[in-house]
């Protein structure tokens, strides 16, 4: 009966993801034709085009992309970062890509926990080195979020997965993307806006570069040093 309920559960969350996007093709066939386009090809200029052609409601748009794009957790949403730099400015655009970025890791979380949870739950008992982690990682799952989550240009959806995965409670998760991901969305907005003008801002950008590059090198090696 438990396995039962945990295979109905499970097909209701990917039924609920299908959904989505079959809704959002039907509500919006044209919006999902000019986009895809977009993100394959990595065309900055062209996002920036796209965003600006809704006017006023540029913003909402920006914001729900980077919802649905951070719920999916397989897309990478650097552009629509980028591009609210150039559209808005540093401090608007880095409101609306944190709060829009950190809304859908957390739903994407949710998603991922009734999925797979149960059964990682089961593979990690038999295990005593994934134990210690998992342990580990109710203990301290806040701080290491925090951290994984303050670093820009991370993939975003394997720390989610990660996360899941985890004994991290649901309010600690929460509270560390909320935390962490203010500064990596300043810097990756800040990066954006700053490339597109970078004779006017090379002193910024080189300096950001080298914060984010140095964050990045420092998280890699403690997990490596965390391993051995």
């Amino acid at each position: 009966m438990k396995n039962n309920s945990q295979l109905m559960m499970r097909a209701a969350v990917v039924g609920v993801v299908g959904i989505m996007f079959v809704v959002s093709y039907l509500l919006a066939p044209e919006f999902i034709n000019r986009m895809t386009p977009l993100f394959l090809q990595g065309n900055i200029a062209g996002s920036i085009e796209f965003i600006q052609s809704y006017g006023p409601y540029a913003m909402l748009v920006s914001f729900l992309i980077i919802v649905f794009i951070n719920i999916v957790a397989v897309l990478p949403n650097f552009l629509i970062v980028a591009a609210n730099g150039v559209i808005f400015g540093v401090v608007e655009g880095t409101l609306i890509s944190w709060i829009g970025e950190s809304v859908g890791v957390i739903i994407s979380f949710i998603l991922m926990r009734y999925l797979f949870r149960t059964n990682a739950q089961s593979v990690i008992a038999r295990n005593k080195g994934l134990k210690r982690i998992d342990d580990f990682s109710g203990k301290r799952g806040l701080q290491i979020m925090l951290v994984a989550r303050s670093i820009p240009y991370v993939p975003s959806g394997l720390i989610t997965a990660i996360g899941a995965l985890s004994s991290i409670g649901l309010t600690d998760y929460i509270i560390a993307t909320f935390i962490g991901k203010l500064p990596s969305a300043l810097i990756e907005v800040t990066l954006g806006h700053d490339l597109l003008s970078y004779r006017e801002h090379i002193v910024r950008l080189t300096l950001l570069t080298v914060i984010s590059a140095l964050a990045y090198y420092l998280f890699v090696h403690h997990k490596k040093n965390q391993s051995h």
